[in-house]
């Protein structure tokens, strides 16, 4: 069971890779023309599939996990977030694993910094 679906209960989206940079979906072209002012979705807040999602930024950041060599299966971790601030809770094995995993949190976009302080190295 990988991260997505252990933290979230989510299945992977079909296109994982543009998941994780976070384009928010477009509107429909009537929608588009009947509105006068363009809405947009902050980056930490788009979904897996584009749309708005108040934890839009972890779920992106555990699919990163996901598809992340080395990381992919890691139980003890859990990812929160606060506005862009990722959040990684939990135990890891060795120093190393948790530099590999907040430099892939780092990469998603929206994500402004990653917070450790809440993570024990086993």
């Amino acid at each position: 069971m990988g991260w997505l679906q252990r933290l979230f209960g989510k299945e992977k989206p079909q296109n994982p890779e543009q998941a994780i940079q976070g384009t928010p979906a477009a509107a429909p072209q009537e929608a588009a023309a009947a509105t006068t002012t363009t809405e947009t979705i902050p980056p930490e807040r788009v979904g897996l599939n584009g749309e708005y999602d108040q934890s839009g930024l972890a779920k992106r950041v555990a699919l990163a996990f996901d598809q992340a060599p080395g990381v992919d299966d890691i139980h003890t971790v859990y990812v929160a977030q606060t506005g862009g601030t990722v959040v990684l809770k939990g135990e890891v094995p060795s120093q190393e694993i948790l530099e590999k995993l907040v430099s892939v949190a780092r990469g998603v976009n929206g994500a402004t910094a990653v917070e450790t302080n809440q993570v024990t190295v086993a």
